[in-house]
Order: C-alpha cells, then sequence, then structure tokens
C-alpha cells in the first residue's frame, strides 16, 4: 500500500503576526516549508508527497517546487477556510485508491526520520495513528463561567498532540462521511474526527519529540532558529566518490588533518584537488588578497571550481587573559575573517557552477566553555555564518554546509591535549568521508554532525 505525505500548509499566519504566510517564513536557507517536505522527500518509506495550501499561495509554491525539483511531490491542492477542508481536500482527491495518507503540518520542519519510520511500521497493523509527547506539565481544566479549576486530570495519561497523523483512506474518508451528516460537527482534528465518529477504530499513539514543534507564534520563530543552528544532519558512509572525478576542488588547510585527508581521498577519485595553506604554499587565509590568488590561479587553470573548503583553524586551549594579544588577533583573523575571506573570494565561481562551499565548526560551537573562549566563540560563528549566506546565496544556486566533528585527533588537537586513546576520538578520514558525502549532496545551510561510532 502506497504511503501518500499530505503536507497541510493552508494557514496564513495572523497569529505571528507577518504579513508573509508562516510556512514562507525562511529559517537555515530555505523556507519551512521546503524544509518540511524534504524530510518526507528524502525519506524511503514515503511514495509520495501532496501539498494543500490556500489558493492564494498556489502561485508562490509553484515557484518553490521548479525550484526544489522534487521528485515525489505530485499534487498541489487547494484547501479550505477551516483545516478539515483541507484533509477532505486530500481526501477526494485519492478517492477509490489503496493508500495510506500520511498528514503532517507545513509548519513542522523538524520532523525526523525516526518519527517518520515509527508512523510508518505502525500502518502495517493498525488503522490510525497519532503522534504526541507526555504534558509535562500540570493540565487543568476550567469552568466555562468563572475561570475556576473544575478538574485536574491525572498527567500520566496526558499527551500533546503532534503530527504526522496517518490513515488508511477508508477509514478517514468514512470518518469524515459520518462527521458531515452531523449538524453540531466541529472540527478539532483528523484523529478527533476517528475517535468521535468511528469509535471502533483504535488510535495508536507514536511517540513524538520535543523539536517537532509547531510553528504557530512569532516567539516560536526564535526557539525554531535555535533549534535548526542545533539541528544535526548527518550523511551516508559512502565511499564511492567517483562522481567527485574531474570536479575542481580547492581546499585551505589541505596540509594536515582533516584537510589533508579530504585532498587524499578526492585525489585518489580523479577528482582535480588543490591544496593552500601557510606551510607549503604561504596562502594566509587571514588575509584576503593572498586567498583571491589562491581562488584566481586556479580558476584561470581550470575555467571552473566545483568545491571550496576551508579546514583552516587555530586552537589555543588557554584562559584569554593569559593569552598575548598576538595569539588572540591570530584565531580571530585565521578561525574568523579567514572564513569570510574564503567566502568572498569563491563566491564568483561558485555561482557559475552550482558550487558549493564547505566549512568546519567544533561540538563546542553550542557552548562556550572555559579555556575555549575564541575558539568556541568562532565556530558558533561559523554556523551562523554558513546559514545565513545559505539563504543568501540560494537564489545563485551555491550550497553551504558546515561539518561538526566529534573530538578528532588531528595534530593541532594533539598539540593542545596530548596523547589520548584513539577510541575516544574520530580518525581524521572519517570526518573526511562525511565531507565528500556533503560535497556530492544536495543540502545547504545544514550542519552535518560526524560521530565517534558506538559499535
Amino acid at each position: 500500500m502506497k504511503n501518500i505525505a499530505v503536507i497541510l500548509a493552508g494557514g496564513v499566519g495572523s497569529r505571528m503576526g507577518y504579513s508573509t504566510p508562516k510556512q514562507f517564513y525562511k529559517v537555515a536557507g530555505k523556507t519551512v516549508i521546503e524544509h518540511t517536505i524534504d524530510a518526507f522527500e528524502s525519506h524511503n518509506g514515503i511514495d509520495e508527497i501532496a501539498v494543500v495550501m490556500n489558493e492564494s499561495c498556489i502561485d508562490r509554491m509553484e515557484d518553490i517546487i521548479l525550484h526544489n525539483k522534487w521528485c515525489k511531490l505530485k499534487k498541489l491542492l487547494k484547501g479550505g477556510a477551516e483545516r478539515y477542508m483541507s484533509t477532505l481536500s486530500a481526501i477526494e482527491s485519492y478517492d477509490g485508491e489503496e493508500v495510506n495518507l500520511i498528514f503532517h503540518d507545513a509548519v513542522r520542519p523538524l520532523v525526523s526520520r525516526r518519527i517518520i519510520d515509527d508512523v510508518i511500521s505502525a500502518l502495517v497493523d493498525h488503522e490510525a495513528i497519532d503522534v504526541a509527547v507526555p504534558a509535562t506539565d500540570t493540565i487543568i481544566e476550567v469552568n466555562s463561567i468563572g475561570d475556576t479549576i473544575s478538574s485536574i486530570p491525572p498527567r500520566a495519561s496526558l499527551r500533546r498532540g503532534q503530527t504526522p497523523q496517518a490513515f488508511r483512506l477508508s477509514i478517514i474518508k468514512e470518518a469524515y462521511r459520518r462527521a458531515l451528516q452531523d449538524s453540531a460537527f466541529v472540527s478539532t482534528d483528523d484523529c478527533g474526527t476517528v475517535i468521535k465518529y468511528m469509535p471502533e477504530v483504535p488510535v495508536y499513539v507514536v511517540p513524538g519529540e520535543e523539536s517537532n514543534m509547531k510553528l504557530t507564534y512569532k516567539e516560536d520563530s526564535y526557539l525554531l532558529d535555535k533549534l535548526f543552528q542545533l539541528k544535526g544532519t548527518t550523511v551516508h558512509d559512502n565511499t564511492d566518490f567517483s562522481q567527485l572525478r574531474g570536479k575542481v576542488i580547492v581546499v585551505f588547510g589541505g596540509n594536515s588533518g582533516i584537510g589533508e585527508e579530504i585532498v587524499k581521498m578526492a585525489s585518489a577519485n580523479c577528482g582535480k584537488v588543490y591544496s593552500f595553506s601557510r606551510s607549503t604554499t604561504g596562502t594566509d587565509i587571514s588575509d584576503a588578497e593572498s586567498v583571491k590568488r589562491a581562488i584566481q590561479s586556479i580558476a584561470e587553470k581550470e575555467g571552473r571550481i566545483d568545491f571550496v573548503v576551508n579546514s583552516a583553524a587555530i586552537l589555543m586551549k588557554e584562559p584569554l587573559m593569559t593569552m598575548t594579544p598576538d595569539a588572540i588577533k591570530a584565531i580571530i583573523n585565521t578561525n574568523y575573517w579567514g572564513m569570510v575571506n574564503v567566502a568572498m573570494a569563491s563566491y564568483e565561481w561558485l555561482k557559475k557552477t552550482n558550487g558549493q562551499l564547505l566549512l568546519f565548526t567544533s561540538s563546542s560551537y553550542t557552548r562556550g566553555r572555559a579555556f575555549y573562549s575564541l575558539y568556541s566563540s568562532t565556530k558558533a560563528a561559523a554556523v551562523n555564518f554558513a546559514q545565513a549566506l545559505a539563504q543568501e546565496w540560494d537564489s545563485d544556486g551555491i550550497r553551504i554546509n558546515v561539518i561538526n566533528p566529534e573530538r578528532t585527533k588531528t595534530p593541532m588537537r594533539v598539540k593542545n591535549f596530548g596523547v589520548e586513546p584513539d577510541n575516544t576520538l574520530l580518525k581524521a578520514d572519517e570526518v573526511a568521508v562525511a565531507s565528500l558525502n556533503t560535497l556530492l549532496s544536495d543540502f545547504t545551510g545544514q550542519v552535518v554532525d560526524v560521530k565517534i561510532r558506538k559499535d
């Protein structure tokens, strides 16, 4: 039985206080609805996608569909004034087919692969599925008059509903057929309709996640921004890099550590790889003119640049007040200005090839720690910088991503930490594999996590 993801995007964003519907709010380089569709487009268990939205937004959505070239998105349907009318639109569109309909709010862009997995698995044995998380706050019921508490339900049995909600088409169709015959019908949500009008059909509950939040109010946008900043994406451990054949790759910091492994792997797969560093080519990324000369030399030689990687960085594990002015300047100039210089020098050439700029952060970017004040803050800047540029350069066809490796055995780490057990560290070549897979992906604005395997 085919699994159809139905993205409900009928909202107009009135509670957000914005003139633009909330599904078109931009975060991490894409609109919210693009992130949501991507989650289902990339899932192997989803066979087809339909989007239901307000008629006034159809033209804008068509442009987004053309830009993304999604393979599974087959239908763009008109919704109604009420949410249940959007559900009915999807039901009528697939009427007569043996399918499962998996309804998801367009403004829940952080739905995880695990949730989608569990919903699809549950559909094997169940005809109606909800997703929910435990209620952590005490829930009170108040009297309709006077706003006084009438009861306090036991919290252990309470859940907060999320989406997706999934159904056999025949079940949700029949539930709404019965509901529409009731003159007192008031729409709640699709599971509520099944529970009320088809009580003989149990609704199975799949555990949700707090991060699977819904963008509703303006305050939600701030939390969503932060969750996207912290959200990690993973890539497959593919080691077939034959697609790199003939690709022109420029690596800054390619003389050691992760950068050196990227150079080796890409070269072994017939990529045209050019490595720059202070020690080997005299290229200092803190000097904008030095970076420009490096980029220009390769552009003139090859006539194109497909990928630019900046793995160069300085780490000094030391309290701020004991650092010399020269050390402080070196860290900021390399880790921050160097990143800016590489991006600006690369822009013209990556635009011509719809290429990708790949940056590096650190697991320390999520929270500043003692002895890492400059390193942590510059690595947090790398994430914000990548996500901002992903949005700015999206219309130019340039992708920007940032690799976030756990502790990795590199010369820079050994210099700061000495000898550590190998089983507590990533190997530089493992990070290089993830980096090359990211270059070959269609990601943009993503933080790509590389973690130590727990085998």
